[in-house]
């Protein structure tokens, strides 16, 4: 169907609808090509250093804690300051990325976290330190579950979670790569260069802006009709001169009845997906509480409980995050096969029976909590990075950045508390209790999962979320 003829059809009442419709049925004809490994590489680096920023202040602590003379106050403050700030990120980017467009609050939060990373260079104080982390952290949490949103809207059904989740990849790549580098460069040069190295990103705004177009889904639901049109069309061409192949006629599409959602949050909190929010509000808050409730602690456990020095302390976190990796990757293999529901329950369940089994039996030794954490961070990053294909299927597009960023609020705040509650429960110096707490907490978000998730693999996104 032509532009012009797509024109005359949207001028009829009703027909947004229709061009959203149609635009689904597009996008679906659309094989893999380079266009969409360009665009998942452009925003995929982006998301890369975005992950390296967040875990950083992880291995900094050690040296910032002797350099500042640290209490377990103030390391507590420094180590959840930028949570808050992403939890509050979170919740401010879906509103105003269902608003103004996703590629917009994309670039804007890289160019912000970048930015942070040189003040963080300069400080010489937990305060100032502080209060960038607070900033940085609000566009590292703005950023991410937008970048996720539009990645699943420019991808077609078929394959769609390994094609998202390779794309998602970035994240724990990024996550692994700030464990390597830390391990390395810390001991030789000092915090400050990790930090002056996290802000490289900043090269990629115009970058995005230039060559990433918005989400023709986005256009056509906010009545930009004939630039969705014209976007749409500039894609499928550069699909078709890349694959070199006409495309294939799309399938009739079936539009939706027009929406009687009022959009907003009152729609997202609303009788029709209510439930689908508080299930993976609960999924995102179990899975990243545990998650980071172990991470951000592993440093300073392994120094202070046994002893081991800055090196080794930094090679075994790296050992685990490197092991959680290797989780993301088989998700990402087998999510399409296996289902996002079942994905999520068995990893939960698998994370919950390692934890538990630590915390009874296998924390006297280093290696113990190595080997254990290390396996239980293979599901646990395997179950939350199936979240970020998961959570957009879940919405329709007029609500979908909010969904996925009030998801990424209960992950927010999950970070936030996990340190917290292991901080507490370990300034005791009862380890085991740790581990079999953040079992208990593994088990709810598999029981929820088990017993409240809905199935959207294979499904197209109008179809699931009208």
């Amino acid at each position: 169907m032509t532009i012009d003829a797509h024109r005359a059809a949207t001028d009829r009442p009703g027909d947004a609808s229709s061009l959203a419709a149609d635009i689904g049925a597009r996008f679906e004809r659309l094989p893999l090509s380079r266009w969409q490994v360009t665009v998942r590489l452009i925003i995929g680096t982006a998301t890369f250093f975005e992950a390296f920023d967040q875990l950083l202040i992880a291995y900094a602590l050690p040296q910032l804690r002797g350099e500042w003379n640290l209490d377990t106050g103030h390391t507590t403050a420094l180590m959840t300051v930028g949570s808050v700030g992403m939890l509050i990120g979170a919740l401010v980017s879906g509103r105003l990325a269902d608003r103004v467009g996703r590629v917009k609050v994309i670039a804007t939060c890289i160019a912000v976290a970048s930015l942070c990373n040189l003040a963080l260079t300069l400080c010489h104080s937990p305060e100032p330190f502080m209060a960038i982390r607070f900033l940085q952290g609000m566009a590292i949490g703005g950023e991410v579950p937008i970048a996720a949103t539009f990645i699943a809207e420019i991808t077609r059904a078929h394959r769609r979670g390994r094609f998202v989740l390779l794309f998602e990849l970035v994240f724990p790549a990024g996550l692994t790569a700030g464990a390597l580098v830390a391990y390395w460069l810390i001991p030789l040069l000092g915090w400050r260069w990790m930090f002056a190295l996290a802000a490289l990103p900043a090269v990629l705004c115009p970058v995005i802006l230039r060559r990433v177009p918005e989400s023709p889904r986005w256009l056509a639901d906010h009545g930009h009709h004939e630039k969705a049109l014209a976007t749409m069309a500039a894609i499928e061409a550069k699909v078709e001169k890349s694959t070199g192949a006409p495309l294939p006629d799309p399938e009739p599409a079936h539009p939706a009845a027009p929406s009687q959602g009022r959009g907003g949050l009152g729609e997202l909190l609303g009788r029709r997906y209510r439930k689908r929010m508080i299930v993976i509000g609960v999924l995102w808050f179990t899975g990243y509480f545990v998650n980071y409730g172990i991470t951000s602690w592993l440093p300073t456990i392994y120094g202070t409980r046994f002893g081991l020095d800055l090196s080794t302390a930094l090679l075994y976190s790296t050992v685990t995050s490197c092991a959680g990796l290797l989780g993301c990757l088989v998700v990402a293999l087998t999510v399409d096969r296996v289902g996002r529901r079942n994905t999520v329950v068995r990893c939960l369940g698998a994370a919950a029976l390692c934890l538990l089994v630590l915390g009874l039996a296998a924390t006297g030794t280093a290696v113990g909590v190595l080997a254990w954490t290390s396996l239980a961070a293979v599901f646990l990053f395997g179950c939350n990075i199936c979240l970020y294909v998961y959570t957009p299927e879940l919405f329709p597009t007029r609500i979908r950045a909010l969904g996925v960023s009030l998801g990424s609020a209960m992950n927010r705040l999950g970070i936030i508390l996990g340190p917290i509650v292991v901080g507490a429960v370990y300034a005791g110096g009862a380890i085991g209790t740790v581990f079999v707490t953040l079992a208990a907490v593994a088990l709810v978000g598999s029981v929820t999962a088990a017993t409240g998730a809905e199935e959207t693999s294979g499904r197209r996104l109008e179809d699931v979320a009208p």
